[in-house]
């Protein structure tokens, strides 16, 4: 189940108190939408198992083949099969490999080295998932990492991981960042990776972004964007990449023109790829439409609704300290 308790007793007394409402069962009851019961169940059922070994690295790894039998390893295989599709990690439990749609490790090990560091920071990961992020920022040396993410199969996901691992100081709340108290602005770190696009308003998500953050602390913003000249912004006409809620894909210089206009300082764009077809794709864990798909079949760098490909950027920035 989704367990609070020691995330409660650590925020007791801090300014992160404010956030105790979203962490009682009142507030999961209401949930409405993602089929809560079934997520329960499944988290309730979870197989039982102590790990050995926990290896917080590009595969997040937890147990090991010898720390389950082969028929409570099987148990536990069906039972994670039931929350696909995976899509951020890959994760590894107990010799179970979950081959996810992302190879995640690429993109944090792009941004690892160029933000300032984690060690003894809080830390919010807006957008969070799975929480595969946020396992690496445990091992970059986070002293808290709280994930807000309001889609119930992926929170789900992280509370079966976590399951093995119920003493790392890691949590998933599903909820978004608008349902947070603010000002919030308790932490060092604020990570926004793969949400800015999906936001109607991405002025105002990254106002919110700022209000979580003490001052001096660090925005790491990651969103798709395209080429074009300051002020430039693709609004798709309907999808973009087989995506109907993209809103917004600015050109680099216009994202930058957005993040001064809401007082952040110190911008710094870290990192701009190409998304390819290793780094997303289809897998035994995630076996639905992918990348490939979403590209025209003749013309890789066009997207099916003859949009540029996805590419990506990396910014850093800071609120005045």
């Amino acid at each position: 189940m989704m367990d609070f308790s020691l995330l409660l007793a650590a925020i007791e007394g801090t300014p992160l108190a404010p956030l105790r409402p979203l962490l009682q069962p009142e507030f999961l009851a209401q949930i409405k939408q993602g089929d809560l019961p079934r997520w329960q169940q499944l988290l309730s059922q979870m197989p039982a198992g102590t790990a050995s070994r926990i290896d917080l690295g590009d595969i997040v790894t937890i147990g090991t083949s010898g720390d389950l039998d082969a028929q409570h390893r099987d148990e536990l295989d069906a039972h994670l099969r039931a929350f696909i599709p995976w899509r951020k990690g890959p994760f590894n439990l107990f010799d179970i490999q979950i081959d996810t749609e992302w190879q995640s490790q690429l993109k944090w090990n792009r941004v690892r080295d160029a933000i300032a560091p984690l060690t003894g920071r809080k830390v919010l990961d807006v957008g969070s998932g799975n929480g595969y992020y946020g396992f690496r920022m445990l091992e970059a040396g986070a002293d808290l990492v709280i994930g807000l993410d309001p889609h119930l199969p992926y929170v789900a996901q992280f509370w079966a991981v976590r399951h093995y691992a119920p003493h790392l100081p890691l949590f998933v709340i599903p909820a978004t960042l608008e349902q947070l108290p603010t000002p919030l602005p308790c932490f060092d770190t604020v990570f926004s990776m793969g949400v800015l696009y999906h936001r109607r308003s991405p002025i105002e998500h990254l106002l919110q972004l700022r209000n979580c953050l003490r001052p001096g602390g660090e925005l790491v913003l990651e969103t798709l964007y395209v080429d074009g000249e300051e002020g430039y912004s693709l609004t798709p006409q309907d999808r973009y990449a087989r995506m109907s809620n993209v809103w917004f894909v600015p050109a680099i210089k216009t994202l930058v023109k957005w993040l001064n206009r809401c007082r952040f300082t110190d911008i710094q764009v870290i990192d701009e790829s190409v998304t390819t077809l290793q780094e997303q794709r289809k897998t035994e864990w995630m076996p639905f439409e992918s990348l490939q798909d979403a590209l025209d079949n003749t013309d890789s760098s066009r997207t099916i609704e003859a949009y540029p490909a996805p590419k990506r950027v990396v910014v850093i920035a800071r609120t005045p300290g």
